[in-house]
């Protein structure tokens, strides 16, 4: 751990952070957040001359704000607010280092994909891209869906029908985003070990949505 910040910072930000999340949705739980933050380790490993600790605590706290975003309807960003809450959070619980903190705050506020910050740091191009992978393969199909059945979306449709909807409307399935976001992502990551980890997961989803398209056809 850094200088100046103790060693039960972690414990105390885990807890903070689980009850922060206790009410968010699926897609943004504190489980999303366990997964991050073992995206993140293993990124990190696979990667050198990063600050393993502010990794894992920018891990740790990246969507601490998803809460009141959902609330106010997405008028507010879970990125920006959640930078302010993370530095609030690492003082309240005893981090006595303040670079530390607001190092850690920059990655929270640098780590949105439709964000116009983009991450400066090594660790903070780690976390945006643990975040990302989370998104793709086996579970970013099932968060696909799982946003599409919250808004009240159709379960399927074609491709025309996909690119022509809007988000949150009826057509706004889980294929949608596959189509508008998701098959993309990959060529976004910002870290050779997180594009490797990746190519897997986009082909997964690749074969997926072909298959669900097959299907719908009744080709097989």
């Amino acid at each position: 751990m850094p200088a100046g910040v103790p060693s039960g910072l972690w414990d105390r930000v885990y807890e903070r952070v689980k009850t922060e999340l206790g009410s968010a949705p699926g897609c943004h739980d504190f489980a999303h957040t366990l997964r991050v933050l073992k995206n993140a380790e293993r990124i990190a490993s696979g990667e050198t001359g990063c600050d393993r600790d502010a990794v894992r605590f920018g891990a740790l706290l990246h969507d601490v704000a998803r809460p009141e975003e959902l609330a106010s309807g997405g008028k507010l960003c879970h990125a920006m607010l959640g930078a302010e809450k993370s530095l609030r959070i690492l003082r309240e619980e005893g981090c006595g280092n303040e670079e530390f903190a607001a190092h850690v705050s920059e990655i929270v506020r640098t780590h949105r994909y439709r964000g116009s910050l983009k991450p400066a740091t090594p660790e903070a191009r780690i976390v945006y891209d643990a975040d990302k992978l989370d998104s793709l393969g086996a579970f970013g199909v099932a968060r696909a869906f799982h946003f599409a059945g919250r808004i009240g979306a159709c379960l399927h449709n074609t491709e025309a029908e996909a690119l022509a909807s809007e988000s949150y409307s009826s057509q706004d399935s889980a294929y949608r985003e596959y189509l508008v976001k998701l098959r993309g992502l990959p060529d976004h990551l910002l870290t050779d070990t997180a594009r490797k980890l990746a190519a897997g997961r986009a082909e997964f989803m690749r074969m997926f949505f072909d298959r669900l398209n097959a299907e719908q056809e009744g080709l097989v």
